[in-house]
């Protein structure tokens, strides 16, 4: 089931996509929560929502065409990304002289900086360096600590396509990668969630992102350095996970910065990010309008 946040005749409200057409699972004639979160949480809300986009004429369905897709989950408790996940990112890492992380290396990315999927990605007046990462997206749909690899994906709501805009130049000059990866319009997400009961193995998806219709990345999951369910382990020893809590889970070979000499992204440039069985995210580069 894909599970979207919309906005039509300036109503946001969250759906059901089903083919070319989305049903409204928020207004009066079904009455789900409005957020996506809530619904993931609970399972009499996952079976209503099931039965609603099944109806045949329902009054809230209305074509995909006509709506605006939002970030499915705009206001996250904790928004955390994972670096170096991958093992051609590591390579790549090496020919840079990077150092190569020998443990999960989690950073937050502010939640001011989440975006639409197909909304503009403003290029920041103070950045010289800003580039992309495509990355499968996990939505936390269950409470829990100390939560065990075997156990992992069971508290897994389910996935989306994130790009991790990065500003490299502000990254690399903290202790931490928090403010280079935190710009306001650095997360755009989407373009729906697609519960986890749909995605049977998360670990094997293809994954690609193009610049300008030119392939930088095409990699595998299959290639991450630690799976998910490692990862949801390892983050669940020191924080309790919270429905509607989301991960981005790192990025694979072919970034800006690794190219030789480093290509970084420019006004007008416009990023896709494609997942096999979840969807795709593209957002046009423009200048970040004066305040």
């Amino acid at each position: 089931m894909k599970l979207a946040r919309y906005t039509y005749k300036g109503k946001t409200s969250v759906g059901k996509i089903g083919g070319d057409t989305i049903v409204d699972l928020s207004g009066d004639g079904i009455g789900l929560p409005a957020d996506i979160a809530s619904i993931l949480a609970s399972p009499d809300a996952l079976a209503t929502a099931a039965a609603a986009a099944a109806t045949p004429g329902n009054s809230g369905c209305v074509a995909l065409a006509d709506v605006r897709l939002e970030a499915p989950v705009p206001a996250p408790g904790k928004f955390l990304a994972l670096g170096m996940n991958y093992k051609d990112h590591e390579e790549e890492a090496r020919r840079l002289g990077l150092p190569i992380p020998t443990s999960q290396v989690w950073f937050n990315k502010q939640t001011s900086c989440i975006n639409g999927p197909y909304d503009d990605v403003h290029y920041p007046r103070v950045c010289e360096q800003l580039d992309y990462e495509a990355e499968l997206g996990v939505v936390i749909a269950k409470e829990g600590r100390y939560i065990s690899e075997e156990d992992a994906l069971d508290y897994v709501g389910g996935y989306f396509v994130a790009n991790d805009v990065s500003s490299r130049d502000w990254q690399m000059k903290s202790p931490t990668w928090t403010l280079g990866k935190s710009f306001d319009t650095h997360g755009p997400i989407g373009p729906w969630i697609v519960t986890a009961d749909e995605i049977p193995d998360p670990q094997k998806l293809t994954l690609r992102l193009m610049v300008n219709g030119e392939v930088r990345q095409n990699s595998s999951t299959s290639l991450m350095t630690y799976s998910i369910a490692k990862q949801i382990e390892y983050l669940s020893q020191v924080m309790t996970l919270k429905p509607g809590d989301i991960l981005v889970t790192g990025t694979p070979a072919g970034v800006g910065i690794a190219m030789s000499p480093p290509v970084f992204l420019q006004v007008g440039d416009v990023i896709r990010v494609e997942i096999d069985g979840v969807g795709h995210v593209e957002n046009r580069i423009v200048k970040e309008p004066r305040i």
